[in-house]
């Protein structure tokens, strides 16, 4: 693919579009770089890039370019696109344009839970094999970045957000992995049915010669590419746990929980699909299995905190949403004593109720929705409203017997008592840890 002579537009200018706009650059494209912020936003680009602040659908209308790459922040079919795609030549995103110009493997992770665990286990799988193995696209650094490095690695772990499917063309990993699907994302897109066939283009590109890791029971049109299919509902696929044991053809391969800190069904979905894409690239099933030993999950993804007194502790403080929460509940394998609570966004969360009555001994609600959220989880279980996560953590260890998970998976957003997701998280673990 020739820039030379070329005039490409980047609209957005966060990360991924910084990376874009340097790796247009070097292949002798003329750069401007569009954003709706002010001028500060820019600071750093090259001088070459030509700046467009406080940008709006009347400028986009206004720019001619051979090529517009679109952030993934910004509705692809939104008014702002809309605009800029008039006098555009083609319309792609950072991830297509990156990959057009890496020639190494790509294992491509989707899904609407798990992608970031996976992806960062794939991508711990390739590094050990030698292989490089960056984490990338939605997760780590955007494709450009690699692809501006002076040796590529043989093999990348690509995680792709619907957002970022939505304006592919020719990508086209050697192994697409499909986690899941739920509804999601619905403040962007209109139905249901145009999320899920935003995703799905994960295999638009593929060929027979590439391989599909689907779970089992997903119900996709059947892929171009070969299927493997992993479970922990389905014990004859080829890839399978009960949440404890995975199990690879049949034959116990690994014990989860003396071998890593994965926890739970849905963590045992998520590396049984990055060992089977990581297989499927020609690495050794033992090679896998020594680059899991003392796998940890990444911080506030059902990371196990400690044990205390025969009771794991996880912090699952990223699932913001219900969504988040019911996929959490889903993988516990242990009797529950769910932590939850935080901002009140209007959620529904009596759907929840059936899931709470076989899942959960015991629950503690906290925050500005603690008490409607109490009202609700006691038609299911016992539960206690307090104030703050502090009250909470000691109530939840006082309600919890040996054998117990007390799992925090507030289902909801943070913002009520802390910046983010991740301060939640933290101040969870240091509650954990100080207790005796």
């Amino acid at each position: 693919m020739s820039l030379q002579g070329k005039h490409v537009a980047i609209l957005g200018i966060g990360r991924s579009g910084r990376a874009a706009a340097s790796l247009a650059l070097r292949e002798g494209a003329s750069v401007s770089a569009w954003d709706q912020v002010g001028p500060s936003a820019f600071i750093g680009l090259a001088k070459e890039v030509e700046v467009h602040a406080f940008t709006d659908a009347a400028a986009g209308e206004q720019c001619v370019c051979d090529l517009l790459i679109v952030s993934p922040g910004i509705d692809t079919y939104g008014p702002l696109v809309a605009a800029f795609s008039k006098q555009a030549g083609q319309v792609i995103g950072e991830v297509e344009f990156a990959a057009r110009y890496y020639h190494g493997k790509i294992i491509g992770i989707t899904g609407t839970n798990g992608k970031t665990t996976t992806t960062d286990i794939v991508s711990k799988i390739l590094s050990h094999a030698g292989l490089g193995g960056p984490a990338c696209g939605n997760y780590g650094v955007p494709l450009a970045e690699i692809v501006m490095q002076p040796n590529h690695p043989e093999a990348i772990a690509l995680e792709l957000s619907s957002f970022q499917l939505e304006t592919i063309h020719q990508l086209r990993p050697d192994v697409a992995v499909w986690l899941n699907f739920a509804a999601d994302h619905m403040d962007r897109y209109t139905s249901l049915e145009i999320y899920r066939a935003a995703k799905m283009r994960i295999f638009e590109n593929q060929s027979e010669a590439d391989v599909a890791i689907v779970r089992k029971g997903e119900n996709l049109p059947q892929p171009k590419a070969r299927v493997i299919e992993f479970s922990t509902e389905h014990a004859s696929t080829f890839w399978f746990s009960d949440g404890h044991t995975i199990y690879r053809d049949g034959n116990a391969w690994m014990n989860m929980e003396q071998h890593t800190h994965l926890r739970g069904m849905h963590n045992a979905e998520n590396a049984m699909a990055a060992c089977a894409a990581c297989e499927m690239l020609g690495i050794p099933a033992a090679t896998i299995g020594q680059a899991l030993l003392g796998y940890s999950p990444l911080a506030h993804r059902c990371e196990l905190i400690r044990t205390l007194d025969g009771v794991e502790y996880l912090n699952d403080s990223k699932a913001t949403n219900l969504h988040a929460l019911e996929s959490a509940l889903r993988s516990q394998t242990k009797p529950v004593v769910l932590i939850a609570g935080g901002k009140d966004k209007g959620l529904d969360y009596r759907e929840l109720v059936p899931l709470l009555q076989s899942k959960v001994i015991a629950a503690v609600t906290f925050g500005q929705i603690a008490r409607p959220l109490a009202e609700v989880f006691r038609s299911a279980t016992a539960c206690d409203a307090v104030s703050t996560l502090a009250d909470a953590v000691p109530l939840a260890r006082s309600l919890a017997p040996s054998g117990a998970t007390v799992l925090l998976s507030p289902g909801t957003s943070s913002f009520d008592q802390f910046s983010g997701y991740e301060q939640r998280g933290n101040h969870f673990r240091d509650l954990v840890n100080q207790l005796i």
